[in-house]
């Protein structure tokens, strides 16, 4: 998996520093079947909303700028087609607001987030690349995680969120809103390893409002959020 990630890094590097220093280089094929028509037969995997223009899909291709459909597909390889992850400590992308999506992509650019696959990822997309690929991820449909809450956990977690107060920032259901992310349906293994990062303050890319809501959690308590959450839909 590490040297699977590697490559995947490296590709990513080596199309878009060509385009830093307007070398034009031949785009790497999408790991996806993502295609840059805008007007797809049913089957494809592009976007069946407004958004799916050739803006958003493919942008033109200057100076060796790898297209969005490219970006998209090499994105698919960890997050899945459509951004329905099925690697579950990778996050489900599809329908997670597009503001939260960008911020993520920004901030691992500028290192506040901090993870080597995505930091390197991210390293040379442009604000416009970000702001594209949020608002392709943010329109497609979440899939079933397929994970199963154990309804006991699932109430105690239920009673946590209420006791913290979550819902104020992450709305009912855990829909989220603007900059704060959908959690509901989230794959349960992301859910748990992001509450652990931000009680040791290994993730700090939130304002302060998760470490200091996190730092009172137990592991049980951590379980039962992750297992009310990921079995929302």
């Amino acid at each position: 998996m590490k040297s699977l990630h590697l490559v995947i890094a490296i590709a990513l590097s080596s199309v878009l520093v060509a385009h830093a220093s307007g070398v034009k280089s031949r785009k790497p094929v999408a790991a996806a079947p993502l295609t840059a028509s805008p007007a797809p037969p049913a089957s494809s995997t592009s976007l069946d909303t407004k958004r799916d223009t050739p803006e958003v899909v493919a942008q033109a291709d200057n100076a060796g700028t790898p297209s969005i459909a490219t970006l998209v597909g090499i994105c698919s390889t960890c997050h899945g087609q459509g951004g329905n992850s099925t690697i579950t400590i990778n996050p489900i992308l599809a329908g997670q607001t597009s503001r939260y999506l960008y911020l993520q992509l920004k901030d691992y650019k500028e290192g506040r987030r901090k993870d080597p696959l995505m930091n390197a990822m991210a390293a040379n997309l442009s604000k416009e690349d970000m702001r594209a690929l949020a608002d392709y991820f943010a329109a497609q449909k979440a899939k079933p995680n397929g994970f199963n809450a154990e309804d006991a956990k699932a109430a105690k977690g239920k009673a946590v969120a209420d006791a913290a107060l979550c819902t104020m920032c992450h709305l009912g259901g855990f829909s989220g809103q603007n900059e704060i992310p959908r959690a509901a349906g989230q794959h349960y293994d992301y859910l748990v390893k992001q509450l652990r990062d931000f009680r040791a303050r290994t993730r700090t890319n939130d304002a302060g409002n998760m470490t200091s809501v996190a730092r009172g959690l137990s592991d049980e308590d951590i379980d039962n959020l992750a297992h009310y959450m990921a079995g929302l839909r």
